[in-house]
């Protein structure tokens, strides 16, 4: 298996399924994941029937294969795996996928909570929420900045 799978994704994310092809014949101690769904309803509580991620086909790829790649030299992890949903993604599905393994927990979780801060704040994607008379583009909130510049302070 590579040390690193990065994969855009139109079709559906099967989380349990990814964990299974991340997880197969692994030796290390540890294995961190994250699964992102999409909500059903926006900050507001409007209802959110799904998300439209648009996508610049091999631009988007480089972006997520970078911020893996930077896990990868930043911790101590044996592999990292990141799969990104692209396109429409219903309320309730899986949109991302994140997974990091290592000899240690801490090297693990960490890689996995960087990769998510960045992917959440970098990705090149351009997110729509759309529901019910609703159609809003989504840009990375304050906090999503707070979370990805805590890793610059150190």
């Amino acid at each position: 298996m590579d040390h690193m799978i990065v994969r855009l994704l139109p079709e559906v994310l099967d989380s349990t399924h990814a964990f299974r092809e991340f997880s197969d014949g692994a030796a290390d101690g540890a294995i961190v994941t994250f699964t992102g769904k999409v909500r059903p309803a926006d900050k507001t509580g409007e209802a959110v029937d799904h998300l439209y991620l648009d996508w610049y086909p091999g631009m988007t790829e480089a972006s997520m294969e970078a911020i893996a790649h930077s896990a990868c030299a930043r911790f101590d992890v044996a592999r990292v795996m990141v799969l990104h949903r692209c396109g429409q993604v219903h309320a309730g599905e899986d949109i991302v996928f994140v997974a990091a393994a290592a000899a240690h927990r801490r090297a693990a979780f960490e890689a996995a909570d960087y990769m998510m801060d960045r992917l959440k704040s970098e990705a090149a994607f351009w997110k729509r929420e759309q529901g019910a008379g609703v159609e809003r583009w989504i840009e990375p909130t304050a906090a999503d900045q707070a979370d990805r510049k805590r890793w610059e302070d150190e």
